[in-house]
C-alpha cells in the first residue's frame, strides 16, 4: 500500500499540473489563439492517440526489463516538459506541440505506474487500490482546477503565465517518485520468454479489448464538454466551476466505486459506467438550460468513477502474470487510439452539423457499449 499512496501523491501533484491547464485550452485556442473547434478536435485526437501508442510498449519494456520505476519517472519528466511548450506558445502548433510531448510523457508512464500498482497489491483489493489512486489523481485535477478558477477570477487574462505556474506542482511529482519501492518479481526470471499473442490471450479479455475500443470512437475530448457549457452561455470561470464540480463527485466516488467492484465484480460495475456515459452525452445533445449542466457534469463524474480504475483493475485481474504491464498498456493504447478519430469525428460533427451532433454520436455508442459489455462478456 505505500507504493500505490506514493503513486497516489505523485498523481495528485502531475493533475493539479495539468488541470491547471486543462480546462484553459479550448480557450486559449479558441478566444486568444482565433482557431475554431475542428482544430482543437485535431490537436486532441493526434496527440493523445499518437501518444497512446506508447502505452503498450512501455508496459512491454517493464515487463521485459523487470523495471517499472525508472520508466514511469521518465514518463512524469517527459510531461513537465511538455507544458514549458504550452508557456511558450503563440499559435496552435506550438500548442500542437506541447500537447504532444505532454501526452507522451502520460504514455511513457501510465502502464508501469498501474503495473506497479497491481505488483504491490493482492488480487482481492486491487479494486480498492485503483480506486484510491483515482481518488487522489482526482483530487489533484480538482486542486489544479480550482487554482484556474481563481486566477482567472483575479482577472489574470495572461493564459501564459498560469501555464507557468503548472510547471511547480509537475516537477515535485518528479522529486517524489523516487520514494517509490519497487521489488524484483519471480515473474521477470522468465522474461525473455514475453511475447503478446493475441490469440492466446483469455477470452474474456479479448472481447473486453474490442468493446473498449468500439466505445473510444465516440468518447471525445472533455475539453468539448467545457466548450458546450460556453457554447450554452456560461462564463470562462463558471465552466471552470463546472469541471471542479465533475472532479469532486468523480474524486469522491472512485475510492468506495473501486472497493465494491471488489466484492460485486467489474462487469456490473462497468456496464452502468457505460450506460451513465451514454445518458449524460446525450444529455449534452438536448440541454437547453444552462442551469441543468450542473446535474450533467456531476453525473458525468459518476461515469469516470465507474469506469476509470475499474478497467485497469479487470485488465489486471485477467491479464497473465508475466504480461500484466504489456496489457494494461495494451488497454491505454486501444483507447487512446480511439481518440484520434473520436476527437476529428466529434470536431467535424460540431463544425459542420452543430453543437448538439458529436454528443448524440457519442452517446449513442455509450448505450451500444454499455449493451455489448453486458451481452460477451
Amino acid at each position: 500500500m505505500f507504493n500505490v499512496i506514493i503513486l497516489g501523491i505523485a498523481s495528485f501533484l502531475t493533475d493539479i499540473s495539468t488541470e491547471m491547464v486543462y480546462p484553459l485550452i479550448p480557450f486559449f485556442l479558441t478566444v486568444k489563439l482565433s482557431a475554431g473547434p475542428a482544430i482543437l478536435g485535431l490537436i486532441e485526437g493526434v496527440a493523445e492517440s499518437s501518444a497512446s501508442i506508447l502505452k503498450v510498449f512501455s508496459g512491454y519494456f517493464s515487463d521485459k526489463l523487470g523495471k517499472r520505476k525508472p520508466i514511469a519517472i521518465i514518463g512524469y519528466a517527459s510531461s513537465t516538459f511538455g507544458k514549458f511548450f504550452l508557456y511558450l506558445a503563440n499559435g496552435w502548433g506550438m500548442v500542437f506541440f506541447s500537447r504532444l510531448v505532454d501526452r507522451i510523457g502520460k504514455g511513457i508512464r501510465t502502464a508501469p505506474r498501474d503495473a506497479l500498482i497491481a505488483d504491490s497489491t493482492p488480487a482481492d483489493k486491487r479494486g480498492m487500490s485503483y480506486g484510491l489512486h483515482r481518488a487522489m489523481d482526482t483530487l489533484g485535477a480538482a486542486v489544479g482546477v480550482f487554482f484556474a478558477y481563481l486566477l482567472i477570477k483575479t482577472n489574470m487574462t495572461n493564459y501564459s503565465r498560469i501555464f507557468l505556474f503548472s510547471l511547480v506542482p509537475a516537477l515535485l511529482a518528479v522529486v517524489v517518485l523516487y520514494f517509490v519501492k519497487e521489488q524484483a518479481q519471480k515473474l521477470w526470471r522468465q522474461r525473455d520468454k514475453i511475447r503478446l499473442d493475441w490469440k492466446r490471450l483469455p477470452r474474456n479479455l479479448r472481447l473486453f479489448l474490442v468493446v473498449v475500443f468500439i466505445f473510444a470512437l465516440g468518447n471525445s475530448s472533455n475539453q468539448f464538454l467545457m466548450l458546450r457549457a460556453k457554447n450554452i452561455g456560461y462564463s470562462i470561470p463558471t465552466v471552470l466551476l463546472l469541471y471542479l464540480f465533475y472532479n469532486i463527485v468523480y474524486g469522491i466516488l472512485s475510492f468506495p466505486i473501486g472497493k465494491l467492484s471488489d466484492k460485486i465484480g467489474r462487469k456490473t460495475i462497468l456496464v452502468i459506467g457505460y450506460l451513465i456515459y451514454g445518458v449524460v452525452y446525450l444529455g449534452f445533445a438536448v440541454v437547453g438550460k444552462s442551469a441543468h449542466l450542473w446535474l450533467l457534469f456531476g453525473t458525468y463524474g459518476f461515469y469516470s468513477a465507474f469506469t476509470e480504475g475499474i478497467e485497469k483493475a479487470f485488465v489486471s485481474d485477467i491479464a497473465p502474470q508475466e504480461l500484466r504491464g504489456t496489457l494494461i498498456g495494451l488497454h491505454a493504447t486501444l483507447v487512446g487510439i480511439g481518440l484520434l478519430p473520436a476527437s476529428l469525428i466529434a470536431g467535424g460533427l460540431w463544425q459542420f452539423f452543430g453543437a448538439s451532433a458529436p454528443f448524440y454520436f457519442g452517446g449513442i455508442l455509450g448505450v451500444f457499449a454499455s449493451i455489448g459489455l453486458f451481452l460477451v462478456i
